[in-house]
Order: C-alpha cells, then structure tokens, then sequence
C-alpha cells in the first residue's frame, strides 16, 4: 500500500519564547522536524508534504537541506488542525494512497508504532487513530470507544464530565485513505469552544458516513510533544537515553554512557569502544573495532575500524579517516583524509589536507592552510615522517619517504626520499646567558634597593 507523509509544522510555538521557530529547535542536533520527518520516512512515503506557517521562510530553508525532495505548502491563516492538514491537498492532487498526519514537534513516535498503524488500515480500518494511556488526561482530546471502534475524539475543552474521565488519549497522529481523508476535512466545521476546524472531527463525521474508526495504542512516551524550552530539554535527555541503550544494545562499548551524546544520525559500529565525556555532532560513522577515547568532539566524519582517536582530539567536517590510522591528543582534523596506518598523535593541527599511509606527523605540526582569503591543499605522501613543530605553508607537497626536520618551516614542495630544513641556523654564543643573567640580577636589586 503506497503511502503519503503529512508533517504539521505551521505553528508559533509561542510557549518556547523564541525567534526561531518551533519545529527548528534541535533534540540530538538535529531539527525537531527531522525527527518526525525519519519516522514516517519508515514507511517508505512516495510523497512527503510539510505544512508550513509561522517562519516558513527559514522551515522551508532547512526542509531544503534535510531533503530537497520534501514538498512544502503555507498555511497562512492557523484555523486549526483539520485547516492545517486540507493545505496539503493540492500537493496530494491525484494520488492513490494512504495519507499520514505526523507532527514536526511531536519527535519520538517509534517506527514499529506506524507500521501498527499501516496494519490497521490493511485490516479494514477507514481511519486508523494513534491514542495512548495517560498518565494525567488533563488537556489532550479523549477518545471515546465502543468496544474495538472508535465512535469520536472529543477536545477536553468541549468534553462533558464523564468524557474528560476517560484516560485513552488522542496523539493527533491519524491514517486514512489521502482522498477519503480531504473528503472528510471538507465536511469539519467550527462549531466548538476554539472555534476551530479541528482534525479530530473527522472521526465521528466518518461514523456517520458508515466509515470504520479504530485506534492502535503507544506509549505516552512516544507522543511527547514539545512547546516550552523546559520540554525540549526533558525530550534531550529522553533522546540521549533511547541513543545511549540503542548503543549498547547494538554492541557498543560505552565506558561511561550518561556523558556520551549522540545526534539523530549518529553512527557506531558494533565493537567500536567510546571513551567518557564523547560529544558526537552530526554527520558521524565510526565503524567496527573503532575507539574513540575520553573528551573528543566528532563532528560530520568517518572513523574507519580499528582507528584509535583521542583523548581530547577534535575531528571536525571532512575529517576521513582510514583503518588503523591514530588520532591522538589535543589533535585538529578539519577536511582531511588521513590514510591507512598515519599516525597524527599530538598537539597538532590537519586541515585541507590529505596524508598517506603509514606516514608519522610530529607533536606540534600545523597545515597553515589559509591565506586570509582562501583555503590552501596540503598533500604529504606515503612513509612521510614530519619532524615535530613542522609549519606547512600550503600549497604544498611531501613526496613519498621524505622527512622535515624539526622547528621547519616548509613553503614549497619536498621531493620524495629527500630531508627539508626549513629554520635559522643555531649559534652558540659561549658565556654570555651567564652574563646577561647576571647584569638583570644587578639591575633587578638596583631597583629593590630604590623602593
């Protein structure tokens, strides 16, 4: 059964007290949308729509990168939910399929839960409903049951006494044929304490035309949404812990788990070792075998299996690292492919750079890549050893087997095999530190003397 996506992204979020809106702030650095966006991305959708309103301009921006493929629509006017969800359809026009109403700040809906939902509607529900059992009904809509059907959601602003005692509650996530459900949507009206359309209407105005109604049931946890900052810092940490028990169910190593952080896409291979205090941003694939050691931020790069980086190295976008290369401390890798075997182990800084296997860069090293202006290519071969406190002036190339001496400063090219000095030749002036050390002491009591 094909599958359309409907994100709900319009609102203000005036709660969060921001300028940003609400769907873009981040839980596991990533935009609270682009968690809704890869749930329903589990079913395989053929059309993605995202109904956008407050700040579309910058939603929009961002719906462009996360994927380029998304289709956007405006809800100039907030009318409601059941409003919301009817700008998608010209977006939808003529498409055969499934419609899901997903929430851009609702991020911890479970892909096992929509395919609960998808088999719903294959067994014959005509709008298939997410409800959940919670723990304080207090302000969520009520979803009122005869037996296994759904007969209606009622807002709890416009719920009688004995429906406000009911404790299944509606998430707002809802299923139904694309076409029946714009159908349905027509017929919503606002008639209500919000007068508002809302969503949740169509249940009973699908009863009433003879349609089935039926509601799979999640975890509360699942259906957290988000509208205070203090919320998106309680999903943070509801975010970490799920990442951090995923790790470790997947057969990573995690020494210390509550102070390692994880982004959305964050990758580790089974058997990769992660040391305490590990910060991954986005963008990262540590593969099999891997150990990341304590106090490192990885952000947008690849560690290959059986590499070692840290403690306390920073691997910054483009960083490549190939298998059993080692990264060690207080380390810079910025846009640069670090070969099979390279040893960068100390106080060092890499970037714009590419180094060949096996070869050893000394404590203190600097690719000086920029200019003021532009960024600059350091190549440095195969078997290369760079002597400590090494100063590449990029542009520049180290052939293969060549070595620099150290305290150099390196500004055009080294042949292979050969050794570059690049520093002021030393001279050793006998007597005179004896000297000078003694004319500032005299100098120094002079002046103790006078006060």
């Amino acid at each position: 059964m094909t599958c359309a996506l409907i994100v709900l992204a319009a609102g203000q979020g005036s709660r969060m007290n921001s300028d940003l809106p609400k769907v873009l702030h981040p839980i596991g650095a990533a935009p609270l949308i682009a968690h809704a966006l890869q749930a329903g991305a589990s079913l395989e959708p053929e059309i993605t729509v995202v109904v956008t309103g407050h700040g579309a301009e910058l939603v929009e921006a961002r719906l462009a990168k996360l994927d380029p493929d998304v289709r956007s629509v405006r809800q100039t006017e907030q009318l409601g939910t059941a409003h919301a969800v009817g700008q998608a359809k010209w977006a939808l026009d003529g498409f055969k399929g499934d419609a899901l109403v997903l929430y851009g700040d609702t991020p911890f809906i479970r892909p096992e839960t929509l395919d609960d939902m998808r088999s719903a509607r294959q067994g014959g529900a005509d709008v298939v409903v997410l409800g959940f059992e919670a723990t304080d009904p207090g302000r969520y809509g009520r979803l009122v049951t005869d037996g296994d059907a759904l007969e209606k959601i009622v807002e709890a602003k416009d719920a009688t006494e004995a429906e406000l005692a009911i404790s299944l509650c509606n998430s707002g996530v809802i299923m139904a044929d694309a076409q029946a459900l714009f159908g349905l949507i027509d017929a919503v009206g606002n008639d209500n304490a919000a007068a508002e359309y809302y969503l949740t209407d169509i249940v009973e105005i699908a009863r009433a035309k003879g349609l089935s109604a039926s509601v799979v049931r999640c975890d509360e946890s699942e259906t957290l949404g988000i509208n205070t900052r203090a919320e998106l810092a309680k999903a943070e940490a509801a975010f970490q812990a799920r990442a951090r028990a995923a790790a470790l169910e997947d057969g990573v190593t995690l020494a210390d788990p509550a102070t390692t952080y994880f982004s959305l896409d964050t990758f580790l291979g089974r058997d990769s070792e992660i040391g305490p205090n590990v910060v991954f941003g986005p963008g990262v694939t540590v593969e099999s075998g891997a150990k990341i050691h304590a106090f490192c931020h990885l952000e947008d790069c690849h560690v290959s299996r059986g590499s070692i980086v840290g403690p306390f190295a920073r691997l910054r976008p483009g960083a490549e690292l190939a298998e059993n290369t080692h990264i060690g401390n207080f380390v810079e890798i910025k846009n640069a492919t670090i070969d099979e075997g390279a040893k960068v182990n100390h106080l060092t800084y890499i970037g714009d750079a590419h180094i060949g296997a096996r070869s050893n860069i000394g404590a203190g090293t600097v690719t000086c890549n920029y200019d003021g202006v532009f960024k600059h290519h350091t190549e440095i071969g195969a078997d290369v050893f760079i002597g400590s406190d090494t100063m590449l002036v990029a542009p520049v190339t180290i052939g293969d087997g060549a070595m620099t001496g150290s305290g150099s400063v390196i500004t055009s090219d080294v042949p292979e095999g050969a050794l570059a000095i690049g520093r002021a030749r030393q001279e050793n002036k006998l007597g005179l530190a004896t000297r000078m050390m003694a004319k500032l002491k005299a100098a120094k009591a002079k002046t103790i003397k006078r006060d």
